[in-house]
């Protein structure tokens, strides 16, 4: 038997075991085929089936209108950071971003390479702990950049009704918590997310749409670049990442089986709340971010005794409990919530946590 392992990765990270099944069974042959899932011709009806699938289970969870347009892209989300800005903001007209961890500053620089970026709100000063409660987004402004949720520091952003408030087009990175909670998709104009944490595999991003506010900019767009490109091929403008988007296809047929959005969210919910009530009741253990912005998705937080860091991670390795060690720009510990990790792994790493705190007591 392989050992027990409880995976909080924070990206690539956990999936579906049932997804590993069958993903292993169609390497060697896909639906009865006697061919590969990893050689078989993207232009075959075989490989049409699979993105049909999967765009449509994407429409179907996110309950998407007719204006949205779903696309499975190379490049990751980093990609995405002057994708989104090349297609949407012209060199004299201004975007407005959100800034509020790494992910979101990489993005404003590669904005500011194709137009004027307005920062209307951040909290770089304060160590991205918290996300900032006050902006006013221009008027004139092409669109909206936010982060849902910051991976690195563990954030997120709970209520987002005021960003649709905003009356200019919204732009999200949805790359750590998409398909996790319920929310209105079709408030955003466009929404991106690589796929490694809640979608499927590394080697695709998932790039929804909004088809009405393409084709405003003024400058030629590479071919590979201009959504409008990739909408009219289906996803298939060159060769796709097939295995990738196969993997979605099962992650995504998975979810729908588990009841959706709205059921994976409550499940969430216990993991993150069972997760951030131990913190807060063991003193060894605390959190520096803000109550009201704590991410459902990655918990991120510190020993109280530094000298006890190293001892706590030996212990979680010993005990099966992979990814555990914080980002390298934050330290401390950061515990991933992704839809395909088990209550039970929870309830394995809070346990491991109150015996560790009453023998450090």
């Amino acid at each position: 038997m392989p050992p027990v392992v409880h995976n909080f990765n924070a990206g690539p990270s956990i999936l579906p075991k049932e997804v590993f099944q069958e993903a292993s069974e169609s390497i060697l042959n896909f639906n009865g085929t006697g061919l590969s899932i990893l050689e078989i011709g993207h232009r075959t009806s075989l490989f049409q089936e699979v993105m049909d699938e999967a765009i449509s289970l994407v429409k179907e969870l996110m309950q998407l209108d007719a204006d949205r347009e779903v696309l499975f892209l190379h490049g990751g989300a980093s990609t995405q950071f002057f994708q989104v800005p090349m297609n949407l903001l012209n060199d004299n007209e201004i975007a407005a971003y959100t800034d509020t961890g790494v992910w979101s500053t990489k993005a404003i620089k590669e904005a500011k390479h194709y137009g004027h970026v307005e920062v209307v709100c951040s909290s770089k000063d304060d160590g991205f702990l918290h996300l900032p409660k006050g902006f006013t987004v221009p008027k004139t402004a092409k669109y909206l950049h936010i982060t849902t949720n910051n991976t690195i520091y563990g954030t997120q952003w709970q209520d987002l009704s005021p960003f649709y408030k905003t009356g200019v087009p919204l732009v999200a990175d949805m790359s750590s918590d998409i398909l996790s909670r319920s929310l209105d998709f079709n408030q955003f104009d466009l929404i991106y997310a690589g796929a490694q944490k809640n979608v499927g595999a590394a080697g695709v991003t998932l790039v929804v749409v909004n088809k009405n506010i393409l084709g405003k900019v003024d400058r030629a767009i590479p071919t590979m670049l201009d959504y409008r490109n990739h909408i009219a091929n289906g996803s298939m403008l060159n060769t796709p990442p097939v295995f990738a988007v196969y993997l979605c296809m099962l992650t995504l047929r998975w979810l729908k089986k588990v009841g959706g959005v709205t059921a994976i969210e409550k499940i969430n919910d216990q993991k993150a709340s069972l997760l951030y009530q131990t913190i807060d009741a063991l003193p060894v253990f605390k959190t520096r971010v803000a109550r009201e912005d704590r991410s459902k998705m990655n918990v991120c937080f510190v020993i109280d005794d530094p000298n006890l860091e190293k001892e706590f991670l030996e212990t979680c390795k010993r005990e099966g409990m992979v990814g555990v060690k914080g980002h390298r720009s934050s330290g401390g510990f950061r515990v991933s919530l992704y839809n395909a990790l088990p209550l039970q792994s929870v309830e394995a790493i809070t346990n491991l946590m109150k015996d560790f705190a009453q023998k450090k007591a």
